[in-house]
Parts: structure tokens; C-alpha cells; sequence
């Protein structure tokens, strides 16, 4: 084999030499252009006038030629200083990189990892390596693959640095934790996702949590969890893997990492036979909580729980539905920052058709919101709560309507700073409907609404409370005794009250009661009742407005039938007015929900200034 050897000095002074040529070229050029351009004829004869003229094109050809040659000279120049540059610039990082080699090869040997450069991606299901003691990131974790191995974790920075994300875990097996974020600077790596199980009935794998950050920078993000398998025949589904943590925010600054979503749960079996029953379908996984923040950053909002599975149809009675999970906590603030949001409630999963429908799974809790920075922040707000799982209509044949999962707390601000809204409740499922001998399934009830937020102590308004969730529908018979019961509407929470100076928060309305469904042989399904408004929050100590009462829901009808209609359901009085305490006004009351219900009675005004609220109207 023969060998090239490339000079770059060498390409340099030759391109220096052509360039000389070619300036001695344009002068002579130059030098050329009027005694070969201009001939002027020896005499007046035609003989005498056609050389010159002949001998003026040639020379004008020539000039043509010897600009298009002199271009062509100083393209290949250009070329030539490209191509040294590139040599130059080649063997320039050649020693670089022996240099870099040079000196990590001992801290290698002598450590396990070098002093500059990212680290290594980890094999199937092994870890990353860590980043360089100065200056690298973390190696990504390895993914499980389809054999059920966990994933690797993600390898650390050094001083400055990401961490590695976690490796995605296996079928059903559990995500890989990010890496540390860099001692001085760099963000947390994200946790690798849960495995989704392929076993029928198997669970899915959790997953990875996020990383920390160092001094500076942002917790990783919690991995999501796997999902659940469905049920072999007349077998249960598998339960959802939960989220992954987030991880904490820079010591310094930076914020908390998001809390990873929960998997969803696996269907029920399909029950096999005269006399089988549905599979029970696997329950949500549970939402990952969000990260803390160190001195100066918002906390991590929580993750989302999962949903539940479908239940299994059977020939004789149908799966239960699988429980939406609840969401995951949201992380708390620095001394200066926000709490993060708590996560949402999954929502129920349908129950499975049968000659007995199975009943619907509830829906989850919302989460905590996170508390605010102890100085300066908002507190988090709280998470909604699921739906209950249901029947798409009132006619399909499932059973009783899931509840609605209740909404969360918002979370309290520190000296100054508003708190968090309360979350709202979930809806009711609906009802499924019976084309046999019995009544119409009962609608699912709503959930509560979360409590707002305290405000600052200092200074800030309360968080408002979180509404109720609405009830269902009942669902319809057609040659049972009675339609189904309409889902109740979930009550509102109380409105956050606050320190020194502020408003307090609304309170929460109460749901709406749904309607009763019909019934084509018998009376309709009473209606549901509605859920109470909830009070407002208390202004501030010696400055601030007392919250509005939460009006209160309304009943749902009742269900038409061939032996009449069902019952009405009755509406709730409205929440009272919060009050004021030395300057400020107090809250209107909340308005009844109709059908008798009082409205709540407005708060007192302030003893020093101020009006009292209006009452609420019945």
C-alpha cells in the first residue's frame, strides 16, 4: 500500500508562488492590450486594412482568453487555501485530541472516568457511564429491551454537566433514574420510561426518577409508568405502573423536574362460555410528584394518574371497571418561586357488558398543589379529580356509573404571594341502561372540589375553592321495575383565606344533580340531588374583601317512565359570604340550587370600614 503525505506549509508557499504568476500574468496582459488591439493599417488599400482588422480580432480573442484563464488561476488558488486550511485545521485537532487522550488516560485508569468528555451510553439494561470530572455529561442508561430487564440508570456529570437519561424499562419492568445534573452547573437527566407488560394480566413497570440538579440548573423529569396488559380469558387485567419523581431543582436555583404521568391499567379478560364472568380490569398507576426547587425556583408540577382499564365482557356478568389513580403531589418552591401543580385524577375505567354489567371504576384523586417559596411565590394549584368511568349512553349494558374522584387542596403561599386554587371534583360516570328484569344502573356521584390555598401572611389573596363535580345520569330500563338513579353533584370547597392584606378566596359552586333515567315499564329513575355550595374565604387581618359563596347546585329531574315520573332531586343551599375583618367589604352569599335551597348569607364588613355582602338569592 502506498502512503500520501500532505503538507499544509508546503500547499501555503506553492499557492503563494501562483499567485505571483498570476499577478505577472495581468501585467504583461495589461502591458499587451493597446499596442495588439490598436494596429493601425499601413495603408489605405483593402489588402492592407483586412491584416489589421485580423490582427486587432486576434488580439482581442487573446484578452477573452486570458481573463477567462486568469479566473480559472484564481478559482484553483481559492481551492488550494481551502484545502490548507482544511489540512491545518485537521492536524490542529488531531493534537487536540491527542492531547485530550493524553491527559484522561490516567484520570481513567485511576478513577473510572475522565476528566473531560461525556460518558458512555450503557449496554442493554446497564448504567451510563458519568461525564468527565470537569466537563461532561452523563452517559444515557441502557434500554431493558424485550426480555423484562429494568433499564440503566443514567450516568452523573462532573463540575459541569447534564446528567444521562435513564434507559426505558423492559416489558413490565421498571425505568432506569436519571443522572445527577453537574456539582457547579447542569440539569438532572429524565427518568426512563416504564416497561408496558406484554404478559396477559401482567403489570406495567414504574417509572425512573428524575435526577437532581447541582448548584444550577433543573431536576430532571420523572418517567412515565408502563402500562398494564390486558386479561387472558375471564383473567384479570393488569395493574399500570406509577410515575417516576421528579428531581429537586439547583441548590441555588433552578426548578423542580415534573412528576412522571401513571400508566394506564390493562382491560379484563373476555369472559368464555354460557355461565363466565368478565376479568376484572387493572387499576391506573399512580402520578409521579413533581420535584422541590432549591433557594430561587417553582417546584415541579405532579404528574397525571392513569386510568383504569375496561372491564371484561361476560356472557353472564360483566368485569368491574378499573379505579382511575390519583395524580402525584406538586413540589414545593424555593424561598423565591412558585409551588408546582398538583397532578389530575385518572378517570375510571367502563365497566364490562353482561347480561349483569360490571360496575365502572371510580375516578382518581387530584394531588396537593405545591407549597410556595417561603418569601415570595404562589402556591401551587390543585389537581381536578377523574372522572368516574361510565356508559357511553344510558341504553348500553353496564352497571352502576363511577364517582368522581375529589379535587385537591391549592397550595399556601409563604410571606407574600397568592394561594393556590383548589381543584375541581370529577364527574360522575353515567348509568348503564338493563334490558332485563332489572332497574337502570345508579349515574355516579361527583366528587368534592379541593380547598383553595392560604395567601401570604404578609400579603395575598386565598386561593379559590374548587367546585364539585357534577352527578351522572341514571341509566334507562326497558322491561325492569324503575329507571336509574341520577349521580348526586359533589360539594364545593371552602375559599382560602390569607394574612395581613388580602381577599380571601371564592368558595367553591356546588355539582349539578343529574337526571333520573326512564323507564318503558315503570317509573323513571329518581334524579340526583346537587351538592352544597361551600364558603368564602376571609379577607385579610387588617386590609382585604371576604371571599363569595359558592352557589349551591342544582338537583337533576327525574326520569320519565310509563308508571310515572321519578322524583326530583333537590337543590343545596348556597355557601355564606367570608367576612371581613378590620377594612373591607364581606362576600355575597352563594346562590341556592333551586327547589327550596337558602342562599348563603353575606359575610360581615369590616369593623373599622367597609359593607356587608349581599345574601344570596334562594
Amino acid at each position: 500500500m502506498s502512503f500520501l503525505l500532505v503538507s499544509p506549509q508546503l500547499i501555503a508557499a506553492t499557492t503563494e508562488q501562483l499567485a505571483g504568476i498570476a499577478s505577472s500574468l495581468t501585467v504583461a496582459n495589461e502591458g499587451a492590450v493597446g499596442p495588439t488591439t490598436n494596429v493601425v493599417s499601413a495603408a489605405a488599400d483593402e489588402v492592407s486594412t483586412a491584416i489589421t482588422a485580423v490582427f486587432n480580432a486576434h488580439a482581442r480573442q487573446y484578452q477573452v482568453l486570458s481573463a477567462e484563464a486568469l479566473s480559472f488561476h484564481g478559482q484553483f488558488l481559492r481551492n488550494l487555501n481551502a484545502n490548507a486550511n482544511a489540512y491545518a485545521t485537521a492536524e490542529a485537532a488531531n493534537v487536540q485530541q491527542a492531547l485530550l487522550d493524553a491527559i484522561n488516560a490516567p484520570v481513567q485508569t485511576w478513577t473510572g472516568r475522565p476528566l473531560i468528555g461525556d460518558g458512555a451510553t450503557g449496554a442493554p439494561g446497564q448504567r451510563g457511564g458519568d461525564g468527565g470530572w470537569l466537563f461532561g455529561s452523563g452517559g444515557a442508561g441502557g434500554a431493558g429491551g424485550a426480555n423484562g430487564v429494568a433499564g440503566g440508570a443514567g450516568g452523573n456529570a462532573g463540575l459541569i454537566g447534564s446528567g444521562g437519561v435513564g434507559g426505558a424499562g423492559g416489558a413490565g419492568a421498571a425505568g432506569g433514574a436519571g443522572g445527577q445534573g453537574g456539582w457547579l452547573y447542569g440539569n438532572g437527566g429524565a427518568g426512563g420510561a416504564g416497561g408496558t407488560a406484554v404478559t396477559a394480566g401482567g403489570a406495567g413497570g414504574i417509572g425512573g426518577n428524575g435526577g437532581s440538579a447541582g448548584l444550577f440548573g433543573a431536576g430532571g423529569a420523572g418517567g412515565s409508568g408502563g402500562f398494564g396488559a390486558a386479561g387472558a380469558a375471564a383473567s384479570d387485567g393488569g395493574a399500570a405502573g406509577a410515575g417516576g419523581t421528579g428531581g429537586a431543582g439547583g441548590r441555588l436555583y433552578g426548578n423542580g423536574g415534573v412528576g412522571g404521568a401513571g400508566g394506564d391499567g390493562g382491560s379484563g379478560g373476555m369472559g368464555i362460555g354460557p355461565n363466565f364472568t368478565g376479568g376484572y380490569a387493572g387499576s391506573g398507576g399512580v402520578g409521579g410528584h413533581g420535584g422541590a426547587s432549591g433557594l430561587f425556583g417553582n417546584g415541579g408540577a405532579g404528574g397525571a394518574g392513569g386510568q383504569g382499564g375496561v372491564g371484561g365482557a361476560g356472557n353472564l356478568v360483566g368485569g368491574a371497571g378499573g379505579t382511575g389513580a390519583a395524580g402525584g403531589h406538586g413540589g414545593a418552591g424555593g424561598w423565591i418561586g412558585d409551588g408546582g401543580a398538583g397532578g389530575v385524577g385518572g378517570r375510571g375505567g367502563m365497566g364490562g357488558t353482561g347480561d349483569v354489567g360490571g360496575a365502572s371504576g371510580a375516578g382518581g384523586d387530584g394531588a396537593y398543589g405545591g407549597a410556595a417559596g417561603l418569601v415570595l411565590g404562589n402556591g401551587g394549584a390543585g389537581g381536578a379529580g377523574g372522572s368516574g368511568g361510565g356508559a357511553f349512553t344510558p341504553n348500553d349494558l353496564v352497571g352502576k356509573g363511577g364517582a368522581g374522584g375529589a379535587g385537591a387542596k391549592g397550595g399556601a403561599a409563604g410571606l407574600i404571594g397568592n394561594g393556590g386554587a383548589g381543584g375541581g371534583g370529577g364527574n360522575g360516570g353515567i348509568g348503564g341502561g338493563n334490558f332485563g328484569d332489572a332497574p337502570g344502573e345508579t349515574g355516579g356521584n361527583g366528587g368534592t372540589g379541593g380547598a383553595g390555598g392560604m395567601g401570604g401572611f404578609l400579603s395575598g389573596d386565598g386561593g379559590a375553592g374548587g367546585a364539585g363535580g357534577d352527578g351522572a345520569a341514571g341509566g334507562n330500563s326497558f322491561n325492569g321495575p324503575n329507571g336509574g338513579i341520577g349521580g348526586s353533584g359533589g360539594a364545593g370547597a371552602a375559599g382560602g383565606g390569607t394574612g395581613l392584606i388580602g381577599n380571601g378566596g371564592g368558595g367553591g359552586a356546588g355539582g349539578r344533580g343529574a337526571q333520573g333515567g326512564l323507564s318503558t315499564n315503570a317509573v323513571g329513575g329518581a334524579g340526583g340531588d346537587g351538592g352544597a355550595g361551600s364558603n368564602g374565604g376571609q379577607g385579610g387581618a387588617l386590609y382585604g374583601n371576604g371571599g363569595s359563596g359558592g352557589a349551591g347546585g342544582t338537583g337533576g329531574a327525574g326520569g320519565t317512565g310509563f308508571g310515572g315520573t321519578g322524583d326530583d332531586g333537590v337543590g343545596k343551599d348556597g355557601g355564606n359570604g367570608g367576612n371581613a375583618q378590620l377594612i373591607g367589604d364581606g362576600g355575597n352569599g352563594g346562590a341556592g340550587g333551586g327547589g327550596g335551597a337558602v342562599g348563603g348569607v353575606g359575610g360581615r364588613g369590616g369593623s373599622l370600614a367597609g359593607k356587608a355582602g349581599a345574601n344570596g338569592p334562594s
